[in-house]
């Protein structure tokens, strides 16, 4: 197959391009490498199946030649990036998702969505199934993603009944592991980073809000099999273990042996105090559960900042 990959630069975008080529297929990547990073392609620059494309997909796009699927993972993703870039994360996710719908229409394509468990707000139900509409504050920083994101869902869904496109949709619980951006802003990240360098790990409110982690393999096997399924309407992709990130950060702290102390911040607007993922429809469609065990993830994605930041065992 060929595949379109926008925002194929960034944290998963650049792992599911792993899969794909490793598969055999031709990828093309649409990037404009705002919070994305070249450094996580750079491998895959002599492999005659493979193309960059340094493109703002915000913009009309023209790619020459069939196309079997596009997948739009193009999006500012963490609460650092998309408060820093919120008419850019708007954009890419309404006028990009428009632009990356008709790019599949034209080209009788395949179409995959990346969405997210920020559809969900500050949610009222736990877990969250796909059945429940959310709660979401569209005047709040993080309505540009949020809101963005959930219109994002609603144009696919009219391409597919109003076109018939062959659309699917992801969306995606917090995820780890290597390539994740020192400076993306999530907790993992942030406390790797704080906990190899011996800077205090910083917990906002009490600590007791929960998350749950997924490892980066994990995520990528879902979505493969999403991709093989004929199923249009949103599915979870998620790790269903609940975490305090109080508990995140001791364990952190553990198992990077730092001197690092913890220290209490208040807590962000709109910050979520409960997020878990109802992957009921997961198991049952795509016989898909999440196996990495977290310490043992945290331990491969601790190993991976090291070497970035050259520090010695």
């Amino acid at each position: 197959m060929r595949v379109v990959i926008t925002g194929g630069a960034g944290f998963i975008g650049s792992h599911l391009t792993d899969r794909l080529l490793s598969e055999g297929h031709e990828v093309s990547v649409l990037d404009n490498l705002i919070t994305g990073n070249f450094n996580n392609l750079v491998h895959h620059q002599n492999n005659p199946r493979f193309q960059f494309i340094h493109h703002n997909v915000s913009n009309h796009i023209h790619v020459i030649g069939d196309v079997d699927w596009v997948i739009h993972f193009a999006s500012p993703a963490s609460p650092i990036d998309y408060l820093h870039f919120p008419i850019e994360t708007l954009k890419v996710n309404s006028l990009g998702t428009h632009n990356t719908l008709g790019l599949a229409r034209t080209k009788g394509a395949k179409y995959l969505l990346a969405s997210t468990s920020e559809v969900y707000g500050d949610p009222e139900i736990h877990p969250q199934p796909e059945s429940y509409w959310g709660h979401v504050n569209p005047i709040g920083p993080r309505g540009v993603y949020d809101e963005s994101k959930r219109f994002a869902e609603a144009i696919t869904m009219a391409y597919h009944h109003k076109h018939g496109l062959d659309s699917r949709i992801a969306r995606i619980f917090n995820c780890y592991g290597p390539r994740l951006r020192l400076d993306d802003g999530r907790v993992v990240s942030n406390f790797i980073g704080q906990a190899l360098t011996n800077k205090p790990l910083t917990v906002y409110g009490d600590g007791s809000q929960t998350r749950s982690f997924q490892y980066i393999s994990d995520l990528i096997e879902g979505l493969a099999k999403l991709m093989a399924v004929d199923h249009h309407e949103p599915v979870n992709l998620g790790n269903p273990t609940e975490k305090t990130v109080l508990e995140l950060a001791k364990l952190i702290k553990e198992l990077t042996k730092s001197k690092s102390e913890i220290i209490i911040k208040p807590l962000p607007v709109d910050d979520p105090k409960r997020r878990l993922p109802d992957i009921s429809k997961a198991k049952k469609l795509l016989n898909w559960s999440p196996n990495k065990d977290l310490v043992e993830g945290l331990t491969e994605t601790i190993a991976w900042y090291r070497e970035q930041l050259k520090i010695k065992v």
